[in-house]
């Protein structure tokens, strides 16, 4: 033991010379800064364990640095040093049953080679190391894996690789779910065997004490047989003339534990397992929404982005409508994006999420595409909500035209908007609630009374805006159901373009806030997996919808589509066409604003609600 010497500093080469009775070797807290020469011990014993620890200056693991203390079994307690990287060849010349590398907080690289020469290990412990990958080479013979608190080992090596492991213990539940299921190579082999006798197996242990299993040596139509008063094929291989040993290898039996043992063969056990925040699956889970979400984000993104570019573009003078379009527009293209990133991801990690699932969920990506989404879908419930109230304000006071709502007003309106939703969806970067939480980047985490708050004021904002989106559309109903507003064929027009316009929100709001809320009370009606069916089939309705219903189904837009594209020497008629309708629209109205005091409220009613109509 070589204990508590802070002044030694070195040990020269050759010091622990031809020592074939040593066993135990422990060099602990010392100031040594060189790897001592340890390959000339040459101890004859058949377990040898050496032990370095706290020793802070000794930085490298070098080339052959143990190949000559042991031909037999070895133990490396390799912890608490100052270790940052272990070469090539390492181990090389070794039998190694455990190595501990534990609690080396600066280990950043083991060589690919590092194991190469070597025999074993059957344990291998790097927990607490800031290892960023394991070799590839050389873990065939692991059985136990640790890597508890090991924050920087996000990817894991090819599973085939780890064909002996029985049991992990990892610091992600994700990479757990690479192991499920997984058996190693020797239980591989002998599964069908162990199949043919698992009903025997059963039957033999069920059956009363007189009657006991004994090998049938015809193997003609049954391996094995029951018969009383014979020989017991039983644990006690004194009284036997047969044992496990006549049937199998002791190389072929290692792994499995015998009470009536090969019937219950070891499976690989991992921890922590996956939760229910995190099941072992894909981020998009089934195969059909992969299908879904290119078509609905690819609609999203192109609808929203035509409906942009023509009204940023458009010659006419930009109106109050015209505005609040562009803002619903860009927050429901922002949602797009949103569902772009996550299929893309979902596209390069299928099959493999488990390797990548800590690199997305708590990297910049997902970050970002939490804020997008979130972003997004305040920004648009809080714009839908502006364009009802603007739409049923401008309906009421249709004749008071002081108190129409102009750009001035909108745009502060609008800023208090994006201020808003940039808030909302930053809060979860500041520790409130979580973008890391799922692997679909939503701020699900409830785990403090904030975050808890914070869920629930988005759901309860949310629920308000569509009750008052309901309440409105209903009276700009009632208001143009009057005969002396609207002529009685746009009645039925006007209330189907209502209807849809509800329903879409309804759609995409309801579903959402319904499992949302409950599952912020911690009484979760839905699990993660099926919530992902929310995400695309209902989550983005009104991103995909309102373009159309909003813009490109009206006249309106239309027209100023086909300008732009008269611009670029397409669709010159049209353009004309459109043109000339306006002219003739607005020489008409200028005529008989002219014969009259005022405009009637029923022009008004037509005019206001044209993208209602048309």
């Amino acid at each position: 033991l070589i204990l508590n010497t802070k002044n030694l500093l070195h040990i020269e080469d050759g010091a622990f010379r031809n020592l074939p009775r040593l066993k135990y070797l422990s060099i602990c807290n010392t100031g040594i800064r060189q790897f001592p020469d340890l390959t000339q011990i040459f101890s004859l014993e058949a377990h040898f364990i050496l032990e370095l620890c706290d020793n802070l200056r000794m930085t490298t693991i070098p080339q052959n640095a143990f190949q000559g203390m042991n031909n037999e079994s070895l133990t490396l307690k390799l912890y608490k040093n100052g270790f940052e990287d272990i070469h090539s060849h390492a181990f090389n010349g070794t039998k190694l049953n455990q190595l501990i590398l534990k609690d080396n907080k600066n280990l950043r690289w083991i060589h690919n080679d590092a194991l190469r020469g070597a025999t074993g290990p059957d344990v291998l412990d790097i927990s607490s190391t800031a290892l960023e990958s394991l070799p590839t080479y050389g873990l065939e013979a692991i059985q136990v894996l640790n890597a508890t608190s090991s924050y920087s080992l996000k990817r894991l090596p090819p599973l085939d690789k780890f064909s002996s492991l029985l049991e992990a213990v990892l610091t992600y539940p994700s990479h757990c779910c690479a192991f499920r299921n997984l058996r190693t190579e020797k239980q591989n082999s002998l599964l069908s065997i162990f199949d043919n006798f698992s009903k025997e197996c059963e039957s033999t242990m069920r059956k009363p004490t007189n009657e006991i299993l004994y090998r049938d040596d015809s193997y003609n139509t049954s391996l094995w047989s029951t018969e009383k008063n014979t020989y017991p094929f039983a644990t006690d291989e004194e009284t036997s003339p047969y044992s496990y040993s006549d049937i199998f290898d002791d190389s072929e039996m290692t792994g499995f534990d015998f009470e009536y043992d090969f019937c219950q063969p070891k499976i690989l056990t991992c921890t922590p397992e996956p939760d229910a925040f995190n099941p072992c699956e894909d981020i998009l889970g089934y195969s059909f929404l992969r299908v879904l979400i290119w078509f609905i984000n690819i609609l999203a993104i192109a609808g929203n982005f035509t409906v942009l570019l023509v009204l940023i573009t458009s010659h006419y003078k930009l109106t109050v409508p015209r505005f609040l379009m562009c803002n619903l527009s860009f927050a429901d293209f922002c949602m797009g994006l949103y569902l772009l990133l996550i299929a893309s991801v979902d596209a390069q990690t299928s099959g493999q999420y488990y390797n990548h699932a800590i690199d997305w969920q708590t990297g910049s990506g997902c970050s970002t595409a939490g804020f997008f989404t979130v972003f997004a879908s305040e920004l648009s419930v809080y714009t839908l909500t502006v364009i009802t109230i603007e739409r049923w304000h401008t309906i009421t006071y249709a004749m008071q035209l002081d108190r129409k709502l102009r750009l001035r007003h909108a745009v502060p309106i609008m800023l208090g908007g994006w201020v808003f939703s940039v808030l909302i969806a930053v809060l979860p970067l500041l520790g409130v609630s979580s973008y890391m939480k799922v692997s679909i980047c939503l701020p699900m985490d409830i785990e403090t009374g904030l975050s808890q708050a914070y869920i629930l004021l988005i759901l309860v904002l949310n629920v308000v805006a569509f009750i008052v989106i309901c309440a409105c559309y209903i009276k700009i109903y009632i208001a143009v159901q009057n005969p002396e507003l609207v002529a009685a064929n746009k009645d039925t027009k006007v209330a189907k373009r209502m209807a849809i316009l509800i329903f879409t929100d309804f759609t995409c709001m309801a579903p959402i806030s319904f499992f949302a809320i409950s599952a912020a009370f911690k009484v979760p009606l839905i699990t993660v997996t099926n919530s992902k069916i929310l995400l695309v089939l209902f989550y983005p309705v009104n991103s995909c919808a309102n373009p159309f219903l909003y813009a490109i189904f009206t006249k309106a837009f239309r027209r100023d589509f086909f300008l732009l594209m008269s611009k670029l020497g397409c669709c010159k008629s049209q353009a004309e066409l459109y043109r000339m309708n306006y002219f003739s629209a607005y020489t008409s109205n200028c005529k008989n604003g002219s014969s009259a005091t005022g405009p009637s409220k029923a022009s008004q009613a037509l005019l206001l609600l044209s993208a209602l109509e048309k």
